[in-house]
């Protein structure tokens, strides 16, 4: 059986003997950590069922209204499960939310007010939330341009520095804000326990403060997410984790009523809140999408830990490494020059289903101060959940892997990758 497989590697997709041989034998460093990825895996798929269950989830909710949405059975199902799922008072769902960062920007300006500051205590946030902010860009429209204060506190040492956080916070701090994720940066995700240590900390300081969490990438792959642990509202992407390569757009916001409530009149307007909006006839999507995603994020984590375990065992910095206690489901390469990141993400592009003959070229992608290259290998246009590999081009040059929907299509991935790394003399295999 083994034979067959090389074949087919080899002639359909090209790569050399040596490569398959090398990520089999580094395959092995990995066995050991899938049994605990499993359970994780078990208990969301539960966890989720479950909340299908109590909200009597039915055949007729996938049925939608046209016009402004009203009475919409489904979305309000849809709604209703996530706040199950993600324990929390109410929800926004909707597929009109284009994007992870358009959901934090909903949160941010739905809550915030002007002369109210907002704190990031993750260092500065990811590349297109700054924007929403201003501060970077000089764009129209974000948060500071409406009065909206804004401060940062670096990580102490990849950690939430708490003690500096408390000195920072002030009569006019509203929220704090936490990305999970590491973003494009050289730090590894945040787990919930250090998560829960800092949102802790800072209620019992001063309980009024509000706590958003960035979710993105992180959903599912703990037992527990940030708002089993105090915060306060949570933002994320419908085609990254919670969509499980299923739903077709959209975003959702979970957290306590009123502030889910202030988002849903910024979402819409005032007086009409959630009560409007259509589903487009996405709801049968978006709730199959969801009750997949424990399985999907497993599998994409996995393929996290065959980079890891490959690319740690050429040489290069990875972040996180092998042995560290996975949030998210990224893993970033050091790879310390533009033609490895390039030749990278022209290697996970050719793994795809879709657009596998499509060559990813660096471009000024909006939201973004640096040209990105980005290898988009979905059936959604654009899922990080599914196989995709990204990265600024700027020093030192740092390749983020993410997502697959199955094993076997993030070893290709990988397979891939390493292949145009490796002819082109750009690697020496160890």
């Amino acid at each position: 059986m083994r034979k067959h497989t090389e074949n087919i590697l080899c002639k359909q997709f090209g790569l050399e003997k040596e490569i398959i041989d090398y990520v089999t034998n580094k395959e092995k460093l990995i066995l050991d950590k899938k049994d605990e990825i499993d359970r994780i895996r078990e208990f969301n798929q539960y966890k989720v069922l479950s909340a299908m269950q109590e909200t009597r989830l039915s055949s007729t909710d996938f049925n939608w209204t046209t016009g402004y949405g009203y009475g919409d059975i489904g979305r309000e199902k849809v709604e209703e499960i996530y706040s199950l799922v993600f324990n929390t008072e109410d929800a926004l769902v909707r597929p009109t939310i284009a994007s992870g960062t358009h959901a934090l920007s909903l949160t941010l300006s739905g809550i915030l007010r002007p002369g109210d500051e907002l704190i990031y205590i993750t260092g500065a946030p990811y590349d297109t939330l700054q924007q929403v902010i201003g501060s970077e860009g000089d764009l129209d429209g974000t948060l500071i341009e409406y009065g909206i204060k804004y401060n940062e506190v670096p990580l102490l040492g990849n950690k939430i520095d708490v003690k500096n956080v408390l000195k920072a916070i002030n009569q006019d701090t509203k929220m704090v804000a936490i990305q999970r994720s590491t973003g494009y940066s050289d730090r590894r995700a945040l787990t919930i326990e250090e998560i829960a240590e800092a949102i802790s900390a800072i209620k019992e300081a001063n309980s009024e403060i509000i706590i958003m969490v960035d979710n993105c990438y992180g959903e599912f792959v703990d037992f527990r997410e940030p708002t089993d642990v105090g915060a306060d509202i949570m933002a994320g992407s419908l085609i990254k984790n919670p969509g499980g390569g299923i739903a077709l757009s959209g975003g959702y916001i979970v957290g306590k009523k009123d502030l889910v409530e202030k988002i849903a009149n910024r979402s819409t307007a005032p007086g009409l809140g959630k009560d409007t909006g259509l589903t487009f006839g996405t709801t049968r999507a978006t709730l199959q999408g969801l009750f997949l995603a424990p399985h999907i994020v497993s599998e994409a984590v996995k393929g996290a830990l065959l980079v890891a375990a490959v690319y740690k065992s050429l040489g290069f910095e990875i972040v996180p490494e092998l042995d560290d206690k996975r949030s998210d489901i990224i893993q970033g390469v050091k790879l310390l020059n533009k033609e490895r990141v390039s030749e990278f993400c022209k290697g996970i592009q050719a793994a795809s289903a879709v657009d596998s003959y499509v060559m990813p070229e660096a471009w000024d992608m909006p939201g973004y101060e640096d040209k990105v290259i980005m290898a988009a290998v979905g059936f959604i246009e654009g899922s990080s959940i599914e196989l995709s590999a990204d990265g600024p081009m700027r020093e030192p040059y740092y390749a983020y892997y993410q997502g697959g929907l199955t094993y076997d299509h993030c070893k290709l991935g990988i397979y891939k990758s390493l292949n145009n790394l490796y002819i082109k003399n750009l690697i020496e295999l160890k």
